[in-house]
Parts: structure tokens; sequence; C-alpha cells
């Protein structure tokens, strides 16, 4: 990755435009082509350095009101094959595993969860907890939402620092 890498990133940190041409701001903007651009989103994109391109929906704004951490005691054994098994739910956006610690909190597979209300949020986890032989799980509603926001890359950043 170069400095004309990373002053694409920066350029499509907010998204891209919804337009026949939605390079064509940020090829004038880094002084190079559409085609260059683009070029370089793939490798990057090859690398793993960009995941995926989606569009960001606001949940709340399409009636998802509610939202939860749904946290399973899981087996050692198991965690990988539970974790895909409910990496495989739309309604679940995130799933994740954490160290447990000993005799104070004994979860160690975690999903966040949003939906409509909390009985169906409560509903869907006992229901595939139950399909997945869980037994242990609590849920952790959201009381309210501190901050939302993705990563942001800062104006500068020295690329030779770290080797890429």
């Amino acid at each position: 990755m170069d400095g004309k890498d990373y002053a694409i990133l920066r350029n499509i940190q907010d998204g891209i435009p919804l337009v026949s041409e939605p390079f064509a701001e940020v090829a004038q903007n880094v002084e190079i082509t559409q085609e260059e651009v683009i070029k370089r989103l793939k490798k990057l994109n090859e690398a793993g350095i960009i995941r995926r391109f989606g569009a960001s929906v606001s949940h709340r704004k399409i009636g998802l009101l509610e939202n939860a951490m749904a946290t399973w005691r899981v087996p050692d054994d198991r965690v990988d094959e539970v974790g895909k098994s409910l990496a495989k739910y739309k309604e679940i956006t995130h799933v994740y595993e954490r160290l447990t610690i000993p005799k104070r909190w004994n979860y160690n597979l975690f999903g966040v969860i949003h939906g409509r209300d909390r009985d169906s949020i409560k509903e869907f986890i006992k229901r595939i907890s139950e399909s997945l032989d869980l037994k242990e799980y609590l849920i952790l509603f959201s009381i309210r939402q501190l901050k939302k926001s993705s990563i942001r890359l800062p104006e500068h950043h020295d690329l030779t620092r770290d080797g890429h």
C-alpha cells in the first residue's frame, strides 16, 4: 500500500455516491484516472485491506429499534461449529468469542442482534439456543447508543513506519 492507496481510502471512507461514475471525484482528488482507482481498489480487496463494499443501513430508521448482545456458554470443542451456525442468521450482525473469567463470567460466545422489540429478540435467541442445544445464555439489551461510527483514517499516515 502506498500514499495513493491511502488517499483513495480516505476519499471513500464516508461512502461513494450512487452515480454512474462513483470514482470520478476520487480520481480527481488523488490525481489519477478512474481506471487506476478501480485497479488499486481491487488490489486492496485482494490483499484483504478492504474486505467489502456495502451499504450501511441505519437499523433504527428501518424500524429495528431494539439491540441486544446475546452471550452463550459454549463448550470449547463446539465454539467454531456454533459460531459458524450463528453467523448464518441474518438477524445476527456480529459473532465473536471472548475469554471467560472463572467464577465471574462463563459466557464465551457473543452475538449482536437487532429487532423490532425485546420480545421478538428474546424469542429468537431462545429458539436458536434450543436448536443448537445451548442451555446457558444471557441477553443484554442496550439502554442507549453512545457512539456509532466507522474507523476514521487520519489525514496523514507514515506508510514506511510499519513496513507497508
